[in-house]
C-alpha cells in the first residue's frame, strides 16, 4: 500500500507540476510531462492506477485484519496524495507539503502497519512512526532546497521557500538527528534499539552536502541517500525492537 501511494503520488506531482509550468526550468531528473516524454494524460492515469491499486490493496489488508475504521485512513491518504500539487488549492504550494508528509507517510503508514498487525498501537511504534516521519519529511525539505529559486518564481511556496535557504538546510540536519536520537527514549525497556545510532555515519555525507553544498544539483544524490537512511533507520529499530524481546 505505501509503496503503491509513493509511486502514485510521484505520478501525480509529474502531471500537476507539469502542467502548471514549474518544472519547465526544473534542476533535478527528467519530468515526464514538462519534458513531453509522455503526454499528460497518460502520466494522470499512471497516478491513479497507482492510488486505485494502493486503495485495492488497502482494502484486502482491513477485510482480513478486520480493522474497519481504517478505511478512512484510506481516504485520507488518497485525499493527501493528489491534493498535495493537484487540484485547485494544492497544499505542497502553500509550504504544508512536510506536514502532510511526516503524517501521512510516518504517523499513517507505520501505525497504521502495526494496527493491522498487532490491533493495538504502542509507544515504540509511535517513535518509530515519527523517526521515519521525520526522515521523510527531511527527504521533501532536501527535495525542495533544491528547487527553491525556480519555485520562488513559479509562485510555489514550500516551507523551503518560505524560511529561506539556510534555515531549511539546517533543518535537514536537524530532523534526522532528531530521528536517530529519538528511539534512545526506549533504551532502558528495548537496549538494543541502540543499532539505530549505526546509521549516523551514513548522515554524515547528505548532511555535509546539505550545508555546504552550493550548486543545486549537488543536492540531488542527497535524495537517494536520504532514502537509504531512512530504510536502514526502520530496519535497524525493528530488528532492535525485537532482539531487545528475545535476546
Amino acid at each position: 500500500v505505501g509503496i503503491l501511494f509513493q509511486v502514485g503520488v510521484n505520478y501525480a506531482n509529474d502531471y500537476s507540476d507539469g502542467i502548471r509550468g514549474t518544472d519547465d526550468q526544473r534542476v533535478g531528473p527528467l519530468r515526464l510531462t514538462a519534458s513531453r516524454a509522455a503526454p499528460a494524460w497518460s502520466v494522470k492515469r499512471a497516478a491513479f492506477a497507482c492510488f486505485g491499486l494502493a486503495m485495492f490493496a488497502g482494502l484486502v489488508l482491513i477485510i482480513l485484519s478486520r480493522t474497519w475504521p481504517l478505511l478512512l485512513g484510506g481516504v485520507g491518504c488518497l485525499i493527501a496524495a493528489w491534493g498535495y500539487t493537484g487540484g485547485s488549492n494544492p497544499y505542497g504550494y502553500k509550504g504544508l507539503g512536510g506536514v502532510f508528509v511526516f503524517l501521512f507517510f510516518g504517523i499513517v503508514a507505520t501505525m497504521g502497519t502495526t494496527y493491522t498487525q498487532a490491533l493495538q498501537v504502542s509507544w515504540p511504534s509511535f517513535i518509530g512512526a515519527v523517526g521515519t516521519g521525520l526522515i521523510a519529511t527531511a527527504l521533501l525539505m532536501a527535495n525542495n532546497v533544491r528547487d527553491i529559486p525556480t519555485d520562488r518564481e513559479v509562485g510555489k511556496l514550500t516551507l523551503a521557500v518560505r524560511i529561506g535557504d539556510e534555515a531549511a538546510r539546517i533543518s535537514y540536519v536537524m530532523m534526522l538527528a532528531v530521528a536517530l536520537l529519538l528511539p534512545l527514549v526506549l533504551v532502558y525497556d528495548y537496549p538494543w534499539v541502540l543499532l539505530v545510532l549505526l546509521l549516523a555515519p551514513l548522515c554524515l555525507q547528505p548532511s555535509w552536502t546539505m550545508l555546504k553544498g552550493q550548486q543545486r544539483n549537488s543536492l540531488i544524490p542527497v535524495l537517494q541517500q536520504t532514502g537509504m537512511i531512512n530504510l536502514g533507520s526502520a530496519a535497524a529499530y525493528g530488528l532492535g525492537l525485537v532482539l531487545s524481546k528475545v535476546v
